[in-house]
């Protein structure tokens, strides 16, 4: 990562490296001026250069700053000063649902919890206008006090019928989020995302369906080797049944995530929030 410990960006002292991507690397650092201590996401040399992915990456700040959500990461700021771009958020305390997973399944009553609280927050984006498009284990930290869901870099704002999602949507060039384009993650995505169809908050309950999967079974919904045969998976198998593990005795869990996973998008749970309702029940 390119940014030493000890460097400064803009008003913000660099005190480690947090995590990259294909589009930034992320920092934890501390405000002079507030002192408190930040999480800075900062847009790659490479991709800076390029209108498209500066576009997403200003989307992004859009996205998060309209969304304050106890279970979604709060954004301080975005500036570009000092010759970079990158976004101020708050620093969570935790470790991300990847690096927990790799320890094992987790305990039915802690999927249930953080996947009701997962749920609440892909429903309040979606009532704004927002689909997230990426959720997968490394964007959801866990934290003493719950899940929170990360990175909107790859979020459609959905401006049909006017409200907040068209008031932050500005003009995008048809290449960045057009039918045909494909975006997110291979073993997450769902059907109508992979073919690259235009997307609702349904696909979102998709991926959210292969994250209780995994959370339950310590198992990818979609195991594969590669991100081609992944895709294959989801476009002509489902995965194998939960009511037959004797730790998932709820057996309306099970029908629960099928639910998420089906691959027509009318045969889903219609909304995140429902989702957060039933799984809470």
């Amino acid at each position: 990562m390119g940014i030493a410990a000890g460097e400064r960006v803009g008003s913000f002292e660099i005190l480690a490296p947090l995590g990259e991507g294909a589009m930034g690397e992320v920092y934890k650092a501390r405000d002079v001026r507030l002192e408190r201590t930040v999480a800075i996401k900062v847009l790659r040399g490479g991709v800076a250069e390029s209108p498209g992915r500066r576009q997403r990456f200003k989307r992004e700040a859009k996205a998060i700053a309209s969304l304050t959500h106890p279970h979604i990461c709060t954004l301080y700021d975005v500036d570009s000063g000092t010759g970079v771009e990158y976004l101020v958020m708050e620093y969570i305390d935790g470790k991300t649902l990847a690096q927990c997973l790799l320890e094992g399944p987790l305990p039915m009553e802690q999927v249930l919890r953080l996947g009701s609280e997962i749920a609440d927050a892909l429903g309040f984006a979606h009532r704004l206008g927002i689909v997230h498009r990426d959720v997968k284990p490394a964007n959801v930290m866990l934290t003493r006090s719950g899940a929170k869901l990360l990175d909107f870099g790859l979020a459609k704002l959905r401006s049909e019928g006017g409200g907040l999602a068209a008031e932050l949507a500005a003009p995008q060039p048809k290449a960045l989020t057009a039918e045909g384009t494909v975006v997110g993650t291979p073993a997450y995505m769902a059907p109508e995302q992979l073919e690259g169809h235009e997307l609702d908050g349904r696909a979102d309950v998709f991926a959210l369906g292969a994250l209780l999967y995994e959370m339950a079974t310590g198992k990818r919904a979609f195991a594969a080797s590669t991100a081609v045969a992944a895709m294959a998976a989801i476009l002509s198998h489902s995965p194998s049944r939960l009511d037959h593990l004797e730790r998932l005795s709820p057996p309306a869990f099970d029908r629960l995530v099928r639910r998420c996973l089906e691959r027509e998008a009318d045969d889903r749970w219609q909304n995140a929030t429902d989702l957060a309702i039933e799984l809470r029940w």
